[in-house]
């Protein structure tokens, strides 16, 4: 599992191709709703779960999936980007983990991703 307390921002940029990683890992009714890259690691929201993949070692063949399920946030806050600043965050508060932030860089749907939070949340 990720060290969330040791790695708890991920600067991520849209990715759509990332998402093919975790495809094996997806539920029959699950859809994915975006995906992210940062370096080596990423970030798959769906329509049930986030999806965070820790890419291990030199060669990068090892990783680790972290699945993240919209029904253990307790609260959530979104920040979007404006005029100047491009970059939006995600702060998500999780029971028995605590918080995770997320740094978006350059175009993001944080908007649909807080619906689909939302909608499981609330």
């Amino acid at each position: 599992m990720i060290d969330f307390d040791n790695k708890a921002i991920f600067k991520l940029k849209q990715n759509s191709e990332y998402a093919e990683k975790v495809s094996e890992l997806l539920l029959d009714d699950e859809e994915i709703i975006d995906s992210f890259k940062s370096m080596r690691d990423g970030v798959i929201f769906t329509s049930k779960r986030i999806i965070s993949v820790n890419v291990q070692g030199i060669t990068g063949s090892k990783k680790d999936f972290t699945s993240l399920p919209y029904k253990n946030i307790v609260a959530y806050s979104i920040e979007t980007s404006g005029t100047f600043d491009l970059d939006s965050e995600l702060e998500i508060y999780f029971s028995a983990i605590g918080k995770i932030k997320f740094e978006f860089t350059g175009e993001s749907s944080m908007l649909q991703i807080s619906k689909v939070i939302s909608n499981h949340v609330l």
